[in-house]
């Protein structure tokens, strides 16, 4: 049963997202985690050395099949193999790993699984795996498509001079490739922010002291323990990776992951912008959506009764996703670092659909690819747009005015100016009247709304 279109009419733009979401891949990174957890044990001395095969038995044990699956969640759910059922997700994930270990060498280690642990050691250690691989091989990627698409098309059209608008009214000139590059600029810098992020992980037991593990061990560094076991899990050299969170209560408090979901918030929040400034130049005919088969995509047009229209779609559908994306992100860096005491369950629901987040924010980012590859310059109409509105040139006028301690210069563009229609030739028929050195009159008569863009082109790298 698909409740969300994003396992139904959005699946081809989030299955790069399969290998991390549902109760399965959960069950995954659970047993990587207590598997590895008993090698570091026999690794530490705390219980007997491990042969290679057996390592490699252990590492291999999180290559589930939907049979193994099954399997686990019968032992939760319905009783396996003359047992009763364990009612417990976690506890059903290491009764699994010892029925599969009870059948080699290691049966003598089975009671050392999940030694001194509590649930969420297990837990928080497989979320802080699966969000992180997540954001370095899924969302990170797809962002730097964007800033891929949008680097090129801020080159493409960085001579592209348009009508600045400030609240709305006509202003000061600029081009639409600089324009582009300011989201280019945005997005990158809030990128790198969210690759800088540490997502913090804990091993330490029931209440975050160590108390099972000292109890039975007390001449064992545990920190230390802790300390390495989770920093052993960073083999990628980039990305977001997980830090070692020492004091804690029984859950890891979700601090770290807040600061991501808000990172990754203003990322969604930036390329809204996005999205609907491209809509706006779309809708004023600034910008034209190619037609026919562009990157891969195939573009017709997208109205079911008025067959000439080509409707900005994409950047729609983008918008409306990032909108989904963010309310639970929101909710996430809200309700998460909030736990009773030293530990609530209402933490666990909320982390099983954290994936969604990810997959609206993925599903708006293909969209926006999709629209970025089919938008095109309108240059007649660009232009046709700036001989509209010459008046925008008043401010480089008495800009220039003043530098010759000009008499009032802003009001007297003022009083010629506001809230009329005027053309480009009664301006300089204006300018003609300025007693003014020459060269400074012939440098004010050639101000034009397509050469008044100041270094809008010199930001974008060549």
């Amino acid at each position: 049963m698909d409740i969300v279109p994003l396992t139904d009419r959005y699946y081809e733009n989030i299955k790069e997202l399969e290998p991390f979401t549902g109760e399965k891949a959960l069950a995954k990174y659970r047993i990587l985690v207590e598997c590895k957890y008993l090698v570091w044990l026999s690794n530490k001395g705390v219980i007997r050395t491990f042969s290679n095969e057996e390592k490699t038995l252990l590492s291999s044990l999180n290559n589930i099949t939907e049979e193994d699956f099954s399997i686990i969640k019968q032992i939760e759910r319905k009783g396996y193999n003359g047992r009763l059922p364990v009612y417990h997700d976690v506890r059903a994930v290491e009764v699994y790993i010892k029925e599969k270990l009870n059948q080699t060498s290691l049966k003598d280690c089975v009671n050392w699984l999940h030694f001194g642990l509590t649930s969420d050691d297990t837990n928080n250690i497989a979320y802080a795996l699966i969000h992180t691989s997540i954001i370095n091989k899924v969302i990170t990627p797809n962002l730097e498509q964007i800033l891929n698409s949008l680097l090129e098309l801020s080159k493409q059209f960085r001579n592209a001079v348009i009508l600045g608008r400030t609240h709305g009214q006509p202003a000061t000139t600029t081009t639409f490739g600089k324009e582009l590059f300011n989201f280019y600029e945005r997005i990158r810098k809030e990128k790198e922010h969210l690759s800088s992020l540490s997502y913090e992980a804990k091993l330490n037991g029931a209440t975050g002291n160590y108390s099972a593990h000292m109890a039975a061990f007390p001449d064992v560094n545990w920190t230390q323990f802790s300390v390495d076991f989770i920093n052993s899990f960073n083999e990628e050299t980039f990305g977001v990776k997980l830090s070692p969170n020492l004091t804690t209560t029984q859950i890891e408090p979700h601090d770290s992951f807040a600061r991501i979901c808000d990172s990754l918030k203003r990322i969604n929040t930036t390329i809204t912008g996005l999205n609907q400034d491209i809509w706006g130049y779309i809708s004023d005919e600034w910008l034209a959506q190619k037609t026919g088969n562009y990157a891969g995509f195939s573009y017709i047009g997208s109205s079911s009764t008025m067959p000439h229209k080509l409707n900005p779609t994409d950047f729609e559908n983008s918008e409306g996703n990032l909108g989904l994306a963010n309310a639970l992100l929101e909710f996430f860096s809200r309700k998460l670092p909030i736990s009773r005491f030293q530990r609530d369950i209402s933490d666990s629901t909320v982390l099983r659909n954290s994936i969604i987040a990810f997959a609206y924010s993925l599903n708006a980012y293909k969209a926006l690819l999709k629209g970025l590859s089919k938008i095109d310059v309108n240059y007649p109409k660009i232009k046709q747009t700036l001989e509209e509105h010459p008046e925008v040139i008043t401010e480089g006028v008495q800009t220039i005015l003043r530098s010759l301690n000009y008499d009032e210069p802003y009001e007297k563009m003022k009083e010629l100016s506001r809230g009329k229609k005027v053309t480009l030739e009664e301006l300089r028929a204006f300018i003609q009247t300025l007693n003014v050195p020459q060269e400074m009159k012939e440098k004010l008569l050639n101000l034009s709304p397509e050469n008044y863009y100041g270094m809008a082109d010199k930001f974008i790298p060549e």
